[in-house]
Protein backbone atom coordinates (compact mmCIF):
# COMPACT_ATOMS: atom_id res chain seq x y z
CA UNK A 1 0.00 0.00 0.00
CA UNK A 2 2.68 2.45 -1.16
CA UNK A 3 0.48 4.40 -3.04
CA UNK A 4 -2.91 6.04 -3.49
CA UNK A 5 -5.57 7.95 -5.85
CA UNK A 6 -7.24 10.35 -4.07
CA UNK A 7 -11.21 11.46 -5.08
CA UNK A 8 -13.08 14.47 -4.35
CA UNK A 9 -16.34 14.92 -4.55
CA UNK A 10 -17.39 18.45 -5.88
CA UNK A 11 -20.13 20.51 -4.57
CA UNK A 12 -23.44 20.17 -6.50
CA UNK A 13 -26.62 21.23 -6.66
CA UNK A 14 -28.55 18.59 -7.59
CA UNK A 15 -26.84 15.86 -6.12
CA UNK A 16 -25.96 16.06 -1.47
CA UNK A 17 -23.12 14.73 -0.84
CA UNK A 18 -24.26 11.90 0.78
CA UNK A 19 -26.19 10.54 -2.27
CA UNK A 20 -22.65 11.24 -4.47
CA UNK A 21 -20.38 9.15 -1.92
CA UNK A 22 -22.81 6.78 -2.00
CA UNK A 23 -22.48 6.40 -6.21
CA UNK A 24 -18.82 6.60 -5.60
CA UNK A 25 -18.74 3.77 -2.77
CA UNK A 26 -21.04 1.74 -5.78
CA UNK A 27 -19.11 2.15 -8.60
CA UNK A 28 -15.87 1.73 -6.98
CA UNK A 29 -17.49 -1.39 -5.02
CA UNK A 30 -18.20 -2.99 -8.84
CA UNK A 31 -14.89 -2.13 -10.01
CA UNK A 32 -13.32 -4.29 -7.42
CA UNK A 33 -15.63 -7.26 -8.05
CA UNK A 34 -14.38 -7.23 -11.50
CA UNK A 35 -11.22 -6.94 -11.02
CA UNK A 36 -11.63 -9.64 -8.07
CA UNK A 37 -8.82 -8.05 -6.12
CA UNK A 38 -8.71 -8.38 -2.20
CA UNK A 39 -5.20 -5.48 -2.00
CA UNK A 40 -7.26 -2.59 -3.14
CA UNK A 41 -8.20 -0.79 0.44
CA UNK A 42 -9.86 2.82 0.97
CA UNK A 43 -9.67 5.56 3.25
CA UNK A 44 -11.96 8.89 3.96
CA UNK A 45 -9.34 11.16 5.35
CA UNK A 46 -12.42 13.55 6.02
CA UNK A 47 -14.10 11.34 8.29
CA UNK A 48 -15.91 12.29 11.30
CA UNK A 49 -18.18 11.27 14.28
CA UNK A 50 -19.57 14.69 14.82
CA UNK A 51 -21.00 15.48 12.94
CA UNK A 52 -21.80 12.06 11.69
CA UNK A 53 -19.88 11.84 8.01
CA UNK A 54 -17.57 10.36 5.79
CA UNK A 55 -16.45 13.86 4.39
CA UNK A 56 -16.22 14.67 0.64
CA UNK A 57 -13.29 12.84 0.24
CA UNK A 58 -12.66 8.62 -0.68
CA UNK A 59 -9.25 7.87 -1.12
CA UNK A 60 -8.05 4.19 -2.89
CA UNK A 61 -4.77 3.06 -1.69
CA UNK A 62 -2.52 -0.13 -3.48
CA UNK A 63 0.67 -0.55 -6.01
CA UNK A 64 0.71 1.35 -8.76
CA UNK A 65 -0.14 -2.17 -11.01
CA UNK A 66 -2.87 -2.25 -8.85
CA UNK A 67 -4.46 1.33 -9.02
CA UNK A 68 -3.95 1.58 -12.85
CA UNK A 69 -5.94 -1.48 -13.27
CA UNK A 70 -8.21 -0.17 -11.47
CA UNK A 71 -7.91 3.59 -13.65
CA UNK A 72 -8.41 1.28 -16.88
CA UNK A 73 -11.41 -0.23 -15.94
CA UNK A 74 -12.56 3.52 -16.52
CA UNK A 75 -15.49 2.75 -13.48
CA UNK A 76 -16.03 6.61 -12.60
CA UNK A 77 -17.72 6.69 -15.71
CA UNK A 78 -20.91 8.99 -14.80
CA UNK A 79 -18.87 10.26 -12.75
CA UNK A 80 -16.70 12.66 -14.25
CA UNK A 81 -18.76 15.95 -13.60
CA UNK A 82 -19.06 15.08 -10.23
CA UNK A 83 -15.62 14.43 -8.88
CA UNK A 84 -12.18 15.68 -9.05
CA UNK A 85 -9.27 12.65 -9.29
CA UNK A 86 -5.71 12.90 -8.37
CA UNK A 87 -2.97 10.66 -10.06
CA UNK A 88 -1.40 8.14 -8.85
CA UNK A 89 0.76 9.64 -5.72
CA UNK A 90 3.08 7.67 -3.12
CA UNK A 91 2.07 7.78 0.35
CA UNK A 92 4.27 10.27 2.62
CA UNK A 93 7.18 8.38 4.83
CA UNK A 94 5.02 10.00 7.75
CA UNK A 95 1.91 8.43 7.38
CA UNK A 96 0.62 6.65 10.12
CA UNK A 97 -1.72 3.44 9.51
CA UNK A 98 -5.20 1.77 10.68
CA UNK A 99 -8.04 -0.21 10.06
CA UNK A 100 -10.74 0.82 7.89
CA UNK A 101 -13.47 -1.86 8.83
CA UNK A 102 -17.47 -2.24 8.05
CA UNK A 103 -19.35 -2.49 10.87
CA UNK A 104 -22.81 -3.91 11.27
CA UNK A 105 -25.91 -3.21 13.81
CA UNK A 106 -28.64 -5.30 14.96
CA UNK A 107 -31.13 -1.89 13.59
CA UNK A 108 -34.58 -3.21 13.62
CA UNK A 109 -35.56 -5.42 15.83
CA UNK A 110 -38.79 -6.56 13.79
CA UNK A 111 -37.06 -7.36 10.88
CA UNK A 112 -34.81 -9.75 13.14
CA UNK A 113 -38.08 -11.08 14.51
CA UNK A 114 -39.63 -11.81 11.38
CA UNK A 115 -36.41 -13.26 10.18
CA UNK A 116 -36.46 -15.87 12.85
CA UNK A 117 -40.07 -16.67 12.37
CA UNK A 118 -38.86 -17.61 8.49
CA UNK A 119 -36.11 -19.23 9.79
CA UNK A 120 -37.46 -21.24 12.23
CA UNK A 121 -41.16 -21.79 11.77
CA UNK A 122 -41.96 -19.62 15.05
CA UNK A 123 -44.76 -17.48 15.87
CA UNK A 124 -44.46 -13.90 16.17
CA UNK A 125 -45.19 -14.06 20.11
CA UNK A 126 -41.91 -16.56 20.35
CA UNK A 127 -39.77 -14.77 18.36
CA UNK A 128 -40.76 -11.43 20.57
CA UNK A 129 -38.97 -13.91 23.39
CA UNK A 130 -36.53 -15.16 21.84
CA UNK A 131 -35.19 -11.72 20.29
CA UNK A 132 -35.90 -8.65 23.13
CA UNK A 133 -36.22 -5.13 22.32
CA UNK A 134 -33.05 -4.41 24.27
CA UNK A 135 -30.98 -6.68 21.13
CA UNK A 136 -31.82 -3.42 18.49
CA UNK A 137 -28.67 -1.07 18.49
CA UNK A 138 -28.31 2.44 17.60
CA UNK A 139 -25.11 2.99 14.85
CA UNK A 140 -22.66 5.61 15.95
CA UNK A 141 -20.43 6.07 13.25
CA UNK A 142 -20.98 7.11 9.89
CA UNK A 143 -22.61 5.41 6.98
CA UNK A 144 -23.05 5.30 2.89
CA UNK A 145 -26.09 3.98 1.20
CA UNK A 146 -25.45 1.27 -1.02
CA UNK A 147 -28.22 -0.68 -3.21
CA UNK A 148 -27.13 -4.89 -3.25
CA UNK A 149 -25.84 -6.23 -6.68
CA UNK A 150 -27.97 -9.39 -5.67
CA UNK A 151 -31.55 -8.19 -4.22
CA UNK A 152 -31.57 -4.51 -5.17
CA UNK A 153 -32.08 -3.64 -2.02
CA UNK A 154 -30.26 -0.19 -0.21
CA UNK A 155 -28.33 -1.05 3.05
CA UNK A 156 -26.53 1.12 5.05
CA UNK A 157 -22.37 0.36 5.17
CA UNK A 158 -21.41 1.59 7.88
CA UNK A 159 -17.68 2.38 8.04
CA UNK A 160 -16.04 2.54 11.21
CA UNK A 161 -11.78 4.01 12.02
CA UNK A 162 -9.66 1.42 13.98
CA UNK A 163 -7.06 3.51 16.15
CA UNK A 164 -3.79 4.81 14.42
CA UNK A 165 -0.56 2.99 14.37
CA UNK A 166 2.52 3.21 13.48
CA UNK A 167 3.20 0.31 11.35
CA UNK A 168 1.49 -1.59 8.49
CA UNK A 169 -0.41 -4.34 9.01
CA UNK A 170 -0.95 -6.42 5.64
CA UNK A 171 -3.93 -8.62 5.37
CA UNK A 172 -7.34 -8.93 2.74
CA UNK A 173 -9.76 -6.11 1.88
CA UNK A 174 -13.16 -7.05 0.85
CA UNK A 175 -15.34 -5.89 -1.83
CA UNK A 176 -15.52 -2.51 -0.82
CA UNK A 177 -12.36 -1.59 0.17
CA UNK A 178 -12.82 -2.57 3.91
CA UNK A 179 -10.83 -4.80 6.07
CA UNK A 180 -11.28 -5.92 9.64
CA UNK A 181 -6.94 -6.35 10.23
CA UNK A 182 -5.54 -4.68 6.98
CA UNK A 183 -4.27 -1.58 7.85
CA UNK A 184 -4.39 1.38 5.01
CA UNK A 185 -2.05 4.99 5.29
CA UNK A 186 -3.86 7.57 6.58
CA UNK A 187 -2.12 11.63 6.88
Amino acid sequence: MDHYLEIQLLPDLEFGQPMLMGALCSKFHRALVILESQSIGVSFPKYSLKPKGLGDTFRVHGSVRELEQLQALEWLKGMNDHVRVSSIRRVPDSAQHRTVKRRQYKTNVDRLRRRRMTRKGETYQEASDAIPCSVEQRPDVPFVVMRSQSTGQAFHLFVELGQPQSKAVAGHFNSYGLSQGATVPVF
